[in-house]
């Protein structure tokens, strides 16, 4: 058994992230802790009120919230019998048995699992302290369950059981609720495992999952308003289906919220910055890796994955690495110099130009621009000095002998501002 807990600062998306499973017919209610009726014969009020009136005990305990998830082995399907001793055991074990709380079935995995929703406000007002709670009372509770119940010692499951496997566009074809589905599951992994300090590094993390974030066109009302859509892509990296407003769904991933995270995460990845320079420091210093594919490739098989970020033409201008050990994202830059996309290539002893077999390193949904053809490439990067035509001469000499054109160009929000100051200083 694998527990996971989380806390959070809002009850309603706990109760109602598994209420909506309900909804989709791939969860049920099946108990209860400390509640006057039973789940079955009470309303979904009846249920939040519980967890509402008593959190409000205390409203300086602003993480109230606690969401937890009980995770079997593929090879067993307790009762739902079972399954609520289990939960009932686990809550008094954690120092939870007094507290309300609510137990749900979920069937939308290859394993069968179990999510608990509860508070952290106790009867009497006091906030339970979970510092370290996961290492120390879950790890005992979880050891000794194991032993009363029979059930599979997690020591002996591989992890990769429990493991998020890329999202694959045909199977979000069939309508928005399993889009929705789907992508949920994969923000709930990533959004608090990795770190990241901007959209584009986590779009970095994303696509690997077939999915992007997006706030539009700068010139569009979304972008000017904040607003954040999920959208899944294809083979291709391009977008399919209908996108989802961040808004939506239940731990409500809106691009206010992540910059939270980022300035957060900004801190936090420092520390694994100098793990991750050594490591491509040996992989370049390889003499069989001299070329941008096989870079790329050793690079993943260490768990770092490499995202290329290229212009119209295919020249490459950026480089971004996700390091999965360390579940931190890093820009080429941001590590120095010397691990930009442009020394990454002269390190490498390339040319600044596109490599025609980049494309093969590549996986799916990346987001990448398309390449230059193998004959296009070979014609950018000939040894002789470049022949000009008279008429290519005279085309270069009009555009420089041209005055030169500044384009006065700022964000709608910001000339209306503008605008408003001008008024200010004549009516001075």
């Amino acid at each position: 058994m694998v527990a996971v807990i989380k806390t959070g600062n809002s009850i309603h998306r706990a109760f109602n992230y598994n209420e909506n499973k309900v909804k989709e017919g791939v969860a049920r209610c099946i108990g209860q802790g400390n509640y006057p009726v039973e789940a079955k014969h009470m309303s979904l009020t009846m249920k939040l009120n519980r967890l509402l009136r008593q959190a409000e005990l205390n409203q300086n305990v602003k993480r109230n919230s606690v969401h937890i998830s009980l995770n079997f082995a593929p090879s067993e399907n307790p009762s739902d019998e079972k399954m609520k001793a289990i939960a009932d055991s686990y809550m008094e074990k954690i120092g939870f048995g007094e507290q309300p709380y609510l137990v749900y079935r979920h069937e939308d995995a290859g394993h069968s699992h179990l999510h608990i929703v509860s508070i952290k406000v106790r009867a009497d007002g006091s906030r339970i302290d979970m510092n370290n709670i996961g290492k120390n009372q879950s790890e005992q509770a979880r050891k000794a369950i194991e032993e009363a119940f029979g059930l599979v010692k997690a020591e002996t499951q591989k992890q990769v059981a429990y493991q998020l496997q890329p999202v694959h566009a045909r199977r979000v074809q069939y309508g928005k609720s399993a889009t929705k589905r789907t992508i949920q599951n994969v923000l709930i992994h990533v959004l608090d495992t990795y770190k990241y300090a901007s959209l584009p590094e986590l779009n970095a993390i994303l696509n690997q999952y077939n999915i992007h974030a997006d706030r539009g066109k700068e010139t569009s009302r979304m972008y000017r308003n904040g607003g954040l859509v999920y959208k899944v892509l294809g083979a291709q990296g391009k977008p399919v289906g209908v996108p989802i407003k961040a808004s939506l769904f239940y731990n409500t991933p809106t691009l206010k919220s992540l910059e939270k995270k980022f300035s957060k995460n900004k801190l936090e990845k420092t520390r694994y910055k100098t793990r991750l320079k050594n490591t491509i420091n040996k992989v370049l210093f390889r003499q069989e890796n001299k070329s941008l594919e096989a870079f790329i490739k050793v690079l993943d098989k260490q768990g770092i994955h490499t995202v290329l970020r290229q212009n119209e033409e295919g020249r490459l201008y950026g480089i971004t690495f996700v390091d999965h050990r360390t579940q931190s994202v890093f820009n080429g830059s941001e590590l120095g110099k010397q691990y930009g996309a442009k020394a990454i290539q002269e390190r490498l002893g390339l040319r600044e130009v596109s490599e025609p077999n980049i494309h093969s390193a590549r996986k799916p949904g990346l987001g990448l621009q398309p390449q230059h053809t193998a004959a296009e490439t070979k014609d950018t990067i000939k040894d002789e000095a470049p022949v000009i035509s008279e008429k290519e001469t005279e085309t270069v000499l009009d555009l420089l002998l041209q005055p030169e054109q500044v384009v006065d160009y700022l964000p709608y929000h910001l000339k209306k501002d503008r605008t408003k100051k001008k008024k200010k200083r004549k009516k001075g």
